[in-house]
């Protein structure tokens, strides 16, 4: 009942987002873009990465940068001294692991082993491992950020007081893989568009239908 629903939902994103195209990004450096986008706009963190990128073409330069050079690169997309301890922790990892600052290698690997060495770098939860799986190694897994969690939520293919965890098992379990990233993206852009945090906009929204939320929301009406 639920993989059907979700389904249904992925065919009506489609509808109103079309199938999306991503652009696939060398692992490490999409590793440290999603470092960089916590608690930030897109556009900020993009800024941050591009900045970094232009003062440290190579990640070697970067690593043994100063800690206030780096900071001071990163300030717009905020939390630079956080990030900046971040990011370094994880090179200096990935250069000890491998001996040479490069994650290429693990394309080789498989999904599980994939996940558990990106979550033993500093600064890296299930989303950001889970970002770098699906768009640079192009391995399945589903990311759940704060736009895909609420909407789906809301939707009800996954539980209301479930954990992002969970969330991510339940999503990657109801969805065929082919469809991870187009869920994963119109999940996103729905939520950025229409499915708000505060004052979603109802009246607007092509899944009304099938929404719990706004079920929830009409009947106390």
């Amino acid at each position: 009942m639920i993989q059907e629903k979700a389904e249904i939902i992925i065919e009506l994103l489609e509808g109103l987002y079309g199938q999306p195209v991503a652009k696939h990004m060398n692992p490490l450096d999409l590793l440290v873009c999603t470092i960089l986008s916590q608690n930030t706009t897109d556009v900020n963190s993009i800024r941050a990465f591009n900045r970094l990128k232009e003062a440290y073409p190579y990640y070697e330069a970067l690593l043994y940068a100063p800690n206030h050079e780096i900071c001071e690169k990163i300030r717009v997309g905020g939390l630079g001294e956080i990030k900046t301890h971040r990011i370094k922790e994880a090179l200096k990892k990935v250069k000890k692991d491998f001996g040479s600052i490069d994650l290429e290698s693990l394309r080789s690997k498989d999904k599980d082993s994939a996940k558990e060495y990106l979550l033993s770098l500093p600064g890296v939860g299930p989303k950001t491992a889970s970002v770098v799986m699906l768009f640079s190694l192009q391995l399945l897994a589903m990311p759940v950020d704060t736009h895909v969690y609420r909407v789906s939520r809301r939707l009800g293919i996954i539980p209301d007081k479930s954990s992002i965890k969970v969330a991510q098992e339940i999503l990657e379990r109801i969805t065929p893989p082919s469809k991870y990233l187009s869920l994963h993206i119109n999940l996103i852009r729905h939520g950025r568009k229409i499915c708000r945090a505060r004052n979603p906009l109802h009246n607007q929204c092509n899944l009304q239908d099938i929404c719990d939320y706004y079920r929830g929301a009409t009947s106390l009406k």
